[in-house]
């Protein structure tokens, strides 16, 4: 390292979000699920709110709060409120099972997004993968948010052996909730992915290239939402996270490749590059969703690209 590098401040370049896993605890057992497992011991509120400001002093535009679940961490309302006062844009990622209107009424000035999964079209479908009574649970969310317009909504369907034959139904349930609300509603379908930190019997779960490619034309144009696919090339070293103990992970096939705490790291450059981190990817994707950029939520569309 030269002189120069010793006072150049570190940068996240090519980052424009960083997924914040606040906690492993979760009220789901998703068997596609990729996020941490056991992870006894998670920052404080003090070292979590230390790391939100470094990832705004890196450079990055949005936070993503997700876990497990986000909701299971009592000073998940503090967080996203000081996230929201240091700049950045916010977004939470929960199971939706756990909302309820306090929630909803005290994050509400700061939140951006809130995204929730849907398996299924129906209880029967979406118990497949999700818990019994989560499908109430996430209908009943999508009713209280109606009443906060200026949050958006996506909704996100990992796309597995079991709602592989459902996903234009659940297309047409997503329409249907848009069009009775204000706010912006995104579709985000995704191809799931082979990577978890438990064993997993993934060819009872995992469908073909070809059989994601084809949802497509199953799904068909003229959609008064922006619908996205999302296939294992596209969700491939596409993220960059930090885990529940406060270091940063950027996954890379099968692997959670661990570059320590967060706080500490001064060479970001390296942890990209050692990764393959795929910035051009990264950046394509979150252009997708800009708060306060023009709302094309509401466009005819069924994409290929990202979200």
């Amino acid at each position: 390292m030269n002189t120069i590098d010793l006072f150049k401040p570190a940068q996240l370049k090519g980052v424009s979000t960083v997924d914040f896993h606040v906690t492993a605890k979760c009220s789901q057992a998703c068997p596609y699920c990729w996020g941490p497992r056991r992870f006894r011991k998670t920052v404080d509120t003090e070292n979590a709110q230390q790391i939100i400001a470094r990832i705004k002093e890196l450079g990055v535009r949005r936070i993503v709060f997700t876990g497990g679940d986000p909701l299971q961490r009592p000073d998940i309302m503090e967080l996203i409120r000081y996230a929201k006062k240091t700049g950045l844009e916010t977004a939470l990622s929960t199971t939706g099972d756990l909302l309820t209107p306090v929630i909803l009424e005290a994050i509400s000035p700061y939140l951006d997004l809130i995204s929730i999964p849907l398996d299924g079209s129906s209880e029967q479908i979406n118990s497949k993968t999700k818990h019994p009574g989560h499908f109430s649970a996430i209908l009943q969310s999508l009713e209280w948010l109606r009443s906060y317009p200026d949050v958006d909504v996506k909704i996100c369907t990992p796309v597995t052996r079991h709602n592989l034959n459902h996903i234009p139904a659940i297309a047409q349930l997503v329409e249907d909730y848009a069009l009775t609300t204000k706010a912006r509603v995104f579709y985000n379908v995704f191809q799931a992915f082979p990577r978890a930190m438990f064993s997993v019997k993934w060819e009872k779960l995992i469908v073909t290239d070809e059989e994601f490619a084809s949802l497509a034309q199953q799904i068909g144009p003229g959609h008064n939402i922006r619908i996205n696919l999302l296939n294992h090339e596209t969700l491939e070293k596409l993220y960059v996270m930090v885990f529940p103990d406060g270091s940063m992970i950027i996954p890379s096939g099968p692997e959670y490749l661990n570059f320590g705490p967060f706080r500490e790291i001064q060479d970001f450059d390296h942890a990209l590059n050692t990764s393959k981190f795929d910035s051009a990817k990264h950046l394509r994707h979150s252009r997708g969703w800009r708060k306060g950029a023009q709302a094309i939520g509401q466009v005819k569309n069924v994409s290929q690209r990202v979200l």
